[in-house]
């Protein structure tokens, strides 16, 4: 049995950061419906890359974030749809959407809509800016997020520019903080019986990652500058260029100091009882950063690696993404997985990174076809096959 068994969220939700937050729940045992667009689907269907196999054609960007989920379609700009989702509501935990500001209401699937069929319903609204303040009507998407954040401003080697990270962190980060706010909320309404409403902005979700950046504007009155693998507190925290152009990640507490500078054959310098303490390794970041730069230059980075382990000073290679998931220890632990899908066979995943005593763990599962589970749910909430048909004839499926 998967710890949330027994839950139903229907999810309206489309592209990337809600669909994330279901497919985490899905795979711990909630059974999510997720409700597509008839003909066409949520857009990433559409989104490259591609695998064609088989004969077919999917979308990898869909089944990243869709897996382990039932699809129906519904119409939701006709009335019979919008009445589907009333039904299906009446019956889930917890309705979850990202549609602009006031696209629900319009559509008469807003909170109190959907609260006054089941008034326990946990209704979570993801939106870019939030439901009030200036900028709620305003669009974006992961990218100015990260801009308007901070987050961009704090990425990029030193002296130049803003960067993005390499993966669209706005979107994961906010599914994270999404299913965390439905599972508080479901964890409430267990202590209370009380439904709830969750009005969670994007950018919101990027301010609260601000964390130490922001600890250090609020103590120091300090902008954080951009400083590329370094550390603004904590010399040395960084990558470094090996001998055979590889880059290994050295970071040190005061403890490791002086293991790091003997294996690299520095400890003359090294050892001066000042520079045990991180405060003047950060005072005299420059002199460090030199020294460390040029000690390390000389060594192949797994010779390196081997000996920062050996030594006890945390280090780690700068791994692409084929040797990551070559690494025997990422495969150890389970995180190159595989699902079967109906059109492509098998497929490779990376599964959700828990390991449960106590529960089953979460497995990678199948991303849906397209209205793959329609008839069924339908059927599952006391629809007919005469009435099914009714609705496919008048295109609210």
């Amino acid at each position: 049995m998967k710890p949330l068994a027994g839950l139903t969220i229907l999810d309206l939700s489309r592209v990337l950061a809600c669909p994330f937050a279901g497919m985490i729940l899905a795979e711990l045992g909630a059974n999510v419906i997720k409700v597509e667009q008839p003909g066409e689907g949520d857009e990433t269907r559409g989104f490259e890359p591609f695998v064609e196999k088989n004969g077919a054609s999917e979308s990898a960007y869909y089944m990243a974030f869709n897996r382990s989920k039932q699809s129906i379609t519904v119409n939701l700009r006709s009335p019979e749809g919008q009445q589907i989702i009333r039904d299906l509501a009446a019956k889930s935990d917890v309705f979850v959407e990202n549609f602009p500001l006031g696209t629900m209401k319009r559509y008469g699937l807003d909170y109190a809509a959907i609260k006054g069929v089941n008034g326990k319903i946990v209704y979570m609204s993801c939106t870019g800016f939030g439901q009030t303040g200036p900028y709620a009507k305003r669009k974006g998407y992961d990218t100015v997020f990260q801009a308007m954040a901070g987050l961009m401003s704090l990425t990029g080697e030193r002296g130049g520019g803003p960067v993005k990270p390499g993966l669209p962190v706005a979107d994961l980060t906010s599914g994270l903080w999404i299913a965390i706010a439905i599972l508080s909320a479901l964890q409430g309404r267990a202590s209370t019986g009380q439904g709830s409403y969750v009005d969670f902005s994007m950018l919101d979700g990027q301010v609260g990652l601000l964390s130490l950046a922001a600890a250090r504007y609020f103590a120091l009155g300090e902008v954080p500058p951009r400083l590329g693998t370094e550390h603004p507190g904590r010399v040395p925290s960084a990558s470094f260029k090996c001998f055979d152009d590889k880059w290994l990640h050295i970071t040190c507490s005061d403890q490791h100091w002086l293991p790091l500078v003997k294996l690299l054959k520095i400890g003359e310098w090294g050892s001066e009882p000042a520079l045990q303490d991180n405060s003047v390794r950060v005072a005299r970041r420059e002199e460090v950063m030199g020294k460390l730069t040029q000690a390390i230059s000389r060594w192949q980075r797994d010779d390196l690696g081997r000996a920062c382990d050996e030594a006890g000073v945390p280090a780690g290679p700068i791994n692409s993404v084929d040797e990551v998931f070559a690494d025997p220890h990422v495969l150890a632990r389970g995180m190159r997985s595989e699902f079967t899908h109906p059109t492509l066979g098998s497929f490779d995943a990376v599964p959700l990174p828990f390991k449960f005593d106590g529960w089953d763990n979460p497995v990678a599962g199948t991303p849906p076809l397209l209205g793959e589970h329609t008839e069924t749910l339908l059927e599952g909430i006391g629809y007919s096959p005469e009435r099914i048909a009714q609705l496919r004839a008048a295109k609210a499926i």
